[in-house]
């Protein structure tokens, strides 16, 4: 069937033919100059992949009827024009279709059918860690010692790159992946197969919203469903609400977009976005820079959203230019884009479309603000900052209490460092990280940051030598603007040297603390601090022995740094005395806005962006002398203990099983609100103690060679054994944080995975239980792969976070979820009865099922499959087995 709208397209330039688009406003249709921005990228998208067997007409009819249709569950297919991926979740892919590819031989199909369709591109920037800091051979010793943790995952990467068609590797040391994809990647108009059409992505990689801040849609999902998209799979979504978020005002002068963010992301938690895009208007919006959008942008994931969207306008066009693209494509971009009626002006409200719901947020009223201890919701104005911590300290424990007894709050713990004597207290700093590419992409706080310590080291100011500073930009061309502007010397001088190009301590790849730190820490059972300018501060995910830890826009961390301590009023309080005893307050050294724009246009030009940019695959010299296979099948060494064949696609056949009901299942594990990802599967430090540390010791190696367990994502033995192993999780059968659980057949307390291997051999299928916002964070697909490994069939829980919920469809895992109203407590489950799930003949989406307990009681749960697509993907015990299927016949 030939596409029925074939009859909007037209020449986007009559000179030049070839060169098409489909001309959205030939409609002819009112409904389309209401519809959100958004909206308007996935009716596009629906449009031109229009045919009876990817996108119905039907389809396209509901995107227009978005206004009507958008409460009722409606489904759409979404095919993405790209797909990003990071090492630590592109790694699990790239051995998820070398073993697709063995398993679609082995049911007689061509394997090489497994292969991206779309382009993908696959940044290194998850495996670098702070090993060293605070000396000016740091980034190169890092990266010697990155190279030579994961020389067997990088090859393998490299043989990914080779084997497969439209798969681009950008080399570790190149920047963090959501920068590069804003900075290089991202195109905002396609110019392919002869049509001009929007941008758009998914990646493997929650925060891959940051590339909305410069108008191209784009989302995280699970690595599981991205591996389908790149083999042609569409989207199934649900027709999302859509919330206008209204911005109003100017910033006042000592506000930063990360002070913005924080209050953004604490509002819109408030407000309930999750499951929706939001999308931003008003005239706010443009008074905020292309960085400060990505910013607000990034943090998308913090707030709960699908997406949270900038419609393009000039000053996205004028950043394109900036950062070295092509002037005469930026041109046809946004001829294109004028010409379908998506170029916005922010000041002209006529524009303005129709929203589900509106908020609104005076900039004006934005004060300077951290997030913290434990959450980045928990937004805290810095004037607060130290009564808030000191209330923290003796309030029950959770998200905002750490329950030490009062005659403690003063303890003080004397220690030895370098031959010098210090002291470390509740609320001492030892991290202190300028990270992540929610704030090191924007030149503004980069800039703010170092004429700060220009003005510190001035002043006579200094950080105290334990506290580990680092700075890990998120590409070279931030490097370079921070040299040539001249205050690079200085941040240096206050222990902030580049000590790599990758996510480093925000993903808790924060490297050692020094030992005589962490025994004042343990010795006095302190609260010790990090500050951090990233995107995220769960518990135990930045560093086990920094228990609370907040975030702070960059020119923060470094104050928080020679402070000292978070129990600081800067307000009342010098940030220290120099050397001629003189009070140096925050105020006295902190850069006016004026001073900050004016270094920035002088250094951020175009010739940066170019130079970085056009050497970024070939510059890495380790990697360009990497040996990898050129076969297009992989073959597995059974050795490896980082590439390994799963065992997803054991036993496949043609056939479909018939799902049937859980009988029976013991509870695995019951839980409270917001458990994330982090705790379901960490990515950091491998505990010496725990069962995937005892199974790499078996294989020969020692604690320095464990590496971490996001490095180890190629390998399922590691990673189950390392799913729920964080060390903060609580567990309600345990009255202690720590990753073990209750093996109820013997009343053993035994690790997480000990346990399920105990089940597993007895045949006792497991489930876990619950609270709200199940699966929050990180889109690690680890974190749904791994309990599906140890034998978790189902959860119940109150709510999901987004792209978990995808993640257990797409393992066949049924998320369950109470009804309005119910919960745990209503129902009076205690986790220690066994539960019979009835899975019915006839599915469908979001149905009612039955649940029977063995004391006799009976309730109902929602089966949360949202679409008919995903009770396909369960119906074939997962989106991937679906894939080999479809591949082979």
């Amino acid at each position: 069937m030939s596409n029925p709208f074939v009859r909007i397209v037209e020449p986007l330039d009559p000179k030049q033919p070839l060169k098409k688009f489909f001309n959205l406003s030939k409609l002819e249709d009112v409904r389309y100059a209401r519809l959100p921005f958004s909206i308007r990228v996935l009716l596009e998208a629906a449009i031109r992949n229009c045919d009876e067997f990817l996108v119905k007409k039907g389809d396209v009819e509901n995107i227009l009827n978005w206004k009507v249709v958008q409460h009722k569950n409606v489904e759409v297919p979404f095919k993405p024009a790209r797909v990003i991926l990071q090492d630590f979740t592109g790694v699990p892919a790239v051995v998820d279709f070398a073993a697709m590819r063995d398993a679609v031989k082995k049911l007689g199909g061509d394997p090489e059918k497994i292969n991206p369709i779309c382009p993908a591109d696959l940044v290194i920037d998850h495996s670098i860690q702070v090993d060293f800091n605070r000396r000016s051979d740091s980034l190169q010793k890092n990266q010697d010692l990155e190279f030579e943790r994961n020389k067997e995952r990088f090859e393998f990467l490299k043989w990914g790159s080779q084997a497969f068609k439209n798969m681009r590797i950008i080399p570790p040391g190149s920047g963090i992946i959501h920068q590069v994809n804003l900075e290089y990647l991202a195109r905002v108009v396609m110019d392919q197969d002869g049509y001009y059409y929007p941008d758009s992505v998914v990646g493997t990689d929650s925060h891959t919203t940051m590339i909305d801040g410069l108008g191209v849609l784009g989302w995280g999902v699970g690595g599981i469903e991205a591996e389908a998209v790149m083999l042609g799979q569409p989207i199934s979504m649900v027709l999302p609400e859509v919330v206008g978020y209204k911005l109003l005002g100017n910033p006042q002068p000592l506000v930063t977009s990360t002070d913005i963010v924080l209050t953004i992301t604490k509002h819109l938690r408030q407000v309930g976005v999750v499951g929706k895009f939001v999308e931003f208007f008003g005239p706010g919006v443009a008074q905020l820079s292309i960085a400060d959008r990505a910013t607000i942008a990034n943090m998308c994931p913090e707030y709960g959203a699908t997406a949270a969207y900038f419609p393009v306008d000039d000053i996205s066009i004028g950043y394109l230019i900036q950062t070295g693209r092509d002037k005469e494509k930026v041109m046809c971009t946004k001829k294109y884009l004028e010409a379908v009626g998506m170029l916005r002006d922010f000041k002209n409200s006529s524009q303005d479309p129709d929203f589900t719901q509106v908020v609104e947020l005076d900039l004006h009223t934005v004060v300077p603000c951290c997030s913290g201890p434990k959450r980045p919701q928990d937004k805290v104005a810095v004037s607060d900052m130290k009564n808030d911590f000191e209330t923290c300290l003796g309030a029950k424990q959770g998200f905002k209490g750490f329950q030490i007894a009062p005659d403690r709050h003063n303890s003080v713990v004397k220690f030895n460092f370098e031959g010098c004597d210090f002291e470390l207290a509740h609320g001492s700093v030892v991290i202190a990280a300028i990270t992540s590419c929610t704030n090191t992409s924007n030149p503004s706080v980069m800039l703010g940051a170092g004429l700060l310590a220009k003005k510190a080291v001035e002043a006579g100011l200094t950080v105290k030598p334990y506290i580990k500073t680092s700075l890990s930009p998120g590409s070279g061309v931030v490097t370079y603007y921070l040299r040539e502007s001249g205050v690079m010397s200085y941040l240096s001088q206050l222990g902030f040297d580049v000590v790599g190009y990758g996510c480093m301590t925000c993903i808790g790849n924060s490297g050692p603390l020094p030992e005589s730190v962490v025994e004042a820490i343990t010795q006095g059972d302190l609260v010790a601090v990090g500050v951090l300018s990233g995107n995220r501060n769960f518990e135990g995910r930045v560093h086990p022995n920094t228990r609370a830890n907040y975030l702070a826009s960059p020119p923060l961390v470094i104050a928080y740094a020679i402070a000292g301590t978070i129990r600081i009023d800067f307000e009342k309080e010098p940030l220290g005395i120099n050397a001629l005893g003189k009070k140096i307050f925050l105020k006295d050294i902190w850069p006016t806005r004026n001073e900050i724009q004016a270094v920035e246009r002088q250094f951020v030009i175009p010739g940066m962006f170019k130079e970085v940019y056009q050497k970024i695959e070939t510059v890495n010299k380790s990697w360009n002398a990497l040996d990898a296979p050129s076969d297009k099948l992989y073959t597995w060494n059974p050795k490896s203990t980082y590439i390994k064949s799963p065992p997803f696609f054991d036993g496949l056949t043609l056939a479909l099983q018939t799902p049937k009901t859980i009988e029976n299942a013991y509870v695995l594990l019951s839980f409270g609100d917001s458990v994330t990802t982090d705790h379901i599967s960490p990515a950091g430090n491998i505990a010496r103690n725990s069962p995937a540390a005892r199974y790499l010791t078996s294989r020969g190696l020692t604690p320095r060679e464990f590496n971490s367990y996001g490095s180890r994502r190629g390998n399922d033995a590691v990673m189950a054994r390392g799913t729920f192993a964080n060390i903060r999780l609580v567990n309600k059968f345990i009255d202690k944080q720590g990753p073990q659980t209750v093996h109820f057949p013997s009343g053993e307390t035994l690790d997480v995975f000990d346990a399920a291997e105990r089940y597993k051999q007895a045949g006792h299928p497991l489930i876990v239980l619950a609270g709200k916002e199940y699966g929050a964070g990180s889109s690690r697909d680890w974190a749904a792969k791994g309990p599906f490994l140890l034998g978790v069939k189902a959860v119940l829980a109150e709510s999901y976070e987004r792209i978990h919920r995808s993640n257990l469809v797409g393992m066949g895992v049924i998320p369950l979820q109470y009804l309005p109203g119910e919960d745990a407590g209503t129902l009076g489950l205690t986790g220690r009865e066994r539960y019979t799930i009835i899975i019915p003949e006839k599915l469908k989406p979001q149905m009612n099922i039955q649940i029977k307990l063995d004391t006799g009681k009976t309730f109902q749960a929602i089966m949360r499959f949202d679409t008919d697509v995903e009770l396909t993907y369960f119906h074939n015990g997962g989106i991937l087995n679906y894939m080999i299927r479809k591949m082979a016949s």
